[in-house]
């Protein structure tokens, strides 16, 4: 589930930076769209990632003090 998160942040980032790119320019290249396309995958995925490694930190620690009561 982790995974499907950080591909759907990435996708969602993908498209904030496509919009961003063409909003910034009337006439954006297709380099200026490839280039917000990238940055926004990029550090959106980064995020999530982050968000979903501290979510499974904190219920492996959960489980743990489960474990042991």
């Amino acid at each position: 589930m982790a995974f499907v998160a950080i591909l759907v942040g990435g996708a969602a980032g993908a498209l904030i930076g496509y919009a961003l790119a063409d909003i910034q320019s009337d006439e954006a290249s297709a380099l200026a769209h490839g280039i917000g396309i990238l940055i926004g995958a990029v550090l959106s995925a980064g995020g999530t990632a982050v968000v979903a490694v501290l979510v499974l930190r904190a219920i492996g620690e959960w489980r743990e003090i489960a474990d042991r009561q």
